[in-house]
């Protein structure tokens, strides 16, 4: 386990959500070259902020390729899990580049940050 995760895991004991939210912020900084998380502006990815439960494709303001505007997706937990892990294979014809997140526990902290971001 990298020294990135220890010292959130550590802090699980007196706030674990608060935690796995600081650990997921990190993870993050593998989508923030395009992803902001700012609901007034879209980098050159769509804002995440609320992401979870929001139907796919729907951001105002955003270009989605028809792929994704047409998967009939919703971000569920599980969704988000296939997404990070390929989305190619989620949704062919995405027009997203590929940034792999596999590992279930960074997954886990990913997706504990994107659902803090109301």
């Amino acid at each position: 386990m990298s020294a990135l995760f220890a010292v959130p895991l550590a802090l699980a004991e007196d706030g674990e959500q608060d935690a796995m939210v600081a650990a997921g912020r990190a993870v993050f900084h593998k989508c923030e070259a395009c992803h902001t998380i700012d609901s007034a502006k879209n980098g050159f990815g769509p804002d995440l902020h609320g992401v979870v439960g929001r139907k796919a494709g729907t951001v105002p303001r955003f270009a989605y390729s028809d792929a994704l505007k047409n998967s009939g997706l919703t971000w569920t937990e599980d969704n988000l899990r296939q997404w990070v892990v390929d989305n190619e294979g989620l949704v062919p014809g995405t027009r997203m580049r590929h940034v792999s997140v596999s590992d279930p526990v960074e997954q886990d902290y990913l997706i504990a940050f994107l659902k803090s971001l109301k």
